[in-house]
């Protein structure tokens, strides 16, 4: 974390996803940052990812056969809005101002999953949140995630190498960076000089229309290009 803090001014802690720390775990983070470091937090897959996704294993906790449909898909269940809670506890111990919520692919445009998701985004107490959501699949069309963006006043989380964001809300642009596209290259692609000044254009022009530009690696080699991003900027 000493080497981190002293190379970058922001991390965002994917951690949560799997399982959540502990409150006194997080209260230690956010002392041994410097005050102006920021963290982002990527929400608790109790709240996407339903009890059959391979996700699970790493988290190692047991759940009762009964409530095997009661988790994830943004689903509006107690357990999905307990655990969004717990999120958001986190993410206030850190002083966080951002939430990514990512779906899995396997949650697609479907009527039932609109209305999930438009439920559980219009009644969850966000605070000062922003919360970033990252659709996954080609059932979301650009129209589609517009629409619910809107509505919800979500910040369209993308990899602007391949796509670009549909919506922003509270004037925030979150970029995460997987590898750039298309073909195997995913996550093991190594981004260019070319790639990041291209980067650095697209986030300038956002800059100069007043939004604020999140740019997150998450990459094999996110260290060394987020790095040289640094530096070019």
């Amino acid at each position: 974390m000493k080497k981190y803090f002293e190379k970058f001014r922001l991390v965002e802690v994917q951690s949560t996803f799997y399982k959540l720390p502990r409150v006194e775990t997080s209260e230690k983070w956010r002392k041994n940052a410097p005050k102006e470091f920021e963290f982002t937090v990527k929400a608790w897959q109790a709240i996407t990812h339903p009890l059959t996704s391979p996700t699970w294993r790493r988290a190692r906790i047991r759940f009762s056969v009964e409530e095997a449909d009661r988790y994830g898909f943004l689903r509006p269940t107690s357990q999905v809005f307990e655990a969004w809670e717990k999120t958001k506890k986190i993410c206030n111990v850190l002083e966080a101002k951002v939430c990514v919520i990512q779906c899995p692919a396997s949650f697609t445009a479907n009527e039932q999953n609109i209305r999930n998701a438009k439920k559980f985004f219009s009644e969850i107490e966000r605070g000062e949140l922003t919360v970033a959501w990252e659709p996954r699949g080609k059932s979301w069309t650009a129209e589609k995630v517009k629409s619910l963006c809107e509505e919800c006043e979500l910040t369209h989380c993308v990899d602007p190498f391949a796509t670009e964001p549909a919506y922003f809300a509270d004037k925030t642009v979150y970029f995460r960076l997987h590898g750039k596209p298309p073909g195997t290259k995913m996550y093991y692609y190594k981004y260019s000089n070319e790639d990041l000044n291209w980067l650095l254009e697209q986030v300038r022009h956002l800059e100069a229309e007043g939004l604020e530009v999140y740019c997150l690696f998450n990459n094999i080699y996110m260290r060394e290009d987020a790095e040289k991003f640094s530096h070019l900027i």
